[in-house]
């Protein structure tokens, strides 16, 4: 009996029958050549622009389709086993920062910026880690002061996805008093932006076609009209209510490689054959499948299960931090055996699961490590 995620409908099947072909035909063969530049060009994302793929979940009044979470679901999924190397990038484009932008914004600011993300014609990025704060934001040392009519950024991040193609940079910046309560988020536009400066394109083992820099603030100037939200100290709070929807996005792409995992496993042990038969025959590697198939539908179902919560508007922190933590973790393990299984070619650059290997294990990390899921967890208890 075929597996159906209880979010989709009749609307979505009809945009995914149109979207995966397109993602196989105009962007999977481009992804060789993004890895080796370590970028994905821009014409790629006014592609997915013009397929409304770009920030499905905003309102049509700010260049969106007005559709649920469950859009940017689809999105993710199709991207992840198709066109895996632009998944990261899109999902912090499209599900964390135009959401910052429309949950805190202004009319003005949702309208100036909005649009153009829709379209792809603006990148989007949001600036939290620093060299010396990983998941640990209140501790942000990057300094927005406030300096007659306008606010004069100082700090540096690291490890923005998006970095170098970005056009808007949320930067969470330290405005007031040590703590959360003195965070606010402000939005950079980088276009001649004195001050500003993008560091190198970091050399990553896997995620290799999505950018990822060093960003650096020397006395950028912002406008206090960027600043998110009616008044200063709201960063932390705002960061606080948006990352269930980061961690659930993280989990859904968990999901979707290990499911892309096993499927190319299986094609492959059903044709590489050992001792004068296919290897999937070998109960070893029947067991092994078996148990990863079966974690995977665990996951697969939790994973759906999250997605209604969240479109319902009932997804809390701590469900969200379980979701990003055990899907993320069954993520490694499986593409771990599955590598396994495809013996000494698994280990080459040219079989897709040796990209899946590497590509899974920054998933533990980033979005709040996987020690700190737990952390949430275990403060609810």
């Amino acid at each position: 009996m075929a597996y159906r995620s209880a979010w989709m409908t009749a609307e979505l099947d009809q945009f995914r029958d149109q979207f995966r072909p397109f993602l196989e035909k105009e962007l999977a063969p481009q992804a060789e050549k993004w890895r080796e530049q370590k970028m994905v060009d821009r014409v790629a994302w006014r592609a997915l622009g013009e397929m409304g793929a770009l920030l499905p979940s905003v309102p049509e009044a700010y260049g969106g389709i007005g559709a649920s979470f469950a859009y940017e679901a689809a999105v993710i999924e199709d991207l992840e086993t198709i066109v895996p190397e632009m998944t990261v990038g899109v999902s912090v484009h499209s599900a964390i920062v135009a959401h910052y932008v429309l949950n805190y914004g202004s009319e003005e600011q949702k309208r100036r910026w909005l649009p153009g993300m829709a379209k792809g014609e603006l990148i989007g990025a949001i600036a939290m880690t620093e060299p010396g704060t990983g998941s640990d934001l209140q501790n942000v040392r990057t300094t927005a002061k406030r300096q007659g009519n306008a606010y004069v950024i100082n700090g540096q991040k690291t490890f923005i996805t998006n970095g170098q193609l970005a056009d808007l940079v949320i930067v969470v910046a330290r405005t007031g008093e040590a703590g959360g309560k003195g965070l606010s988020l402000l939005v950079l536009e980088t276009q001649g932006k004195e001050g500003f400066r993008r560091g190198r394109n970091l050399d990553k083992i896997g995620l290799n076609a999505s950018d990822t820099s060093e960003l650096f603030f020397e006395n950028a100037v912002v406008p206090p009209d960027n600043l998110l939200g009616p008044e200063e100290g709201q960063g932390f709070a705002q960061l606080m209510q948006q990352l269930p929807q980061e961690r659930l996005a993280l989990a859904l792409a968990a999901v979707a490689s290990m499911e892309r995992a096993i499927e190319i496993t299986v094609a492959y042990t059903k044709e590489r054959r050992a001792f004068g038969q296919p290897i999937i025959d070998f109960q070893n590697t029947g067991f092994t499948l078996a148990e990863r198939k079966t974690e995977a539908m665990i996951a697969r179902v939790f994973v759906d299960w999250c997605v209604e919560r969240l479109v319902a508007g009932e997804l809390d922190t701590v469900i969200a931090s379980m979701a990003k933590w055990w899907c993320s973790q069954k993520q490694v393990e499986t593409a771990d055996e599955c590598l396994q299984l495809h013996g000494g070619y698994g280990y080459m650059r040219e079989y897709p699961i040796s990209r899946i290997f590497v590509d899974a294990r920054i998933q533990k990390i980033y979005g709040g490590t996987n020690e700190i899921m737990k952390l949430l967890i275990a403060r609810s208890l």
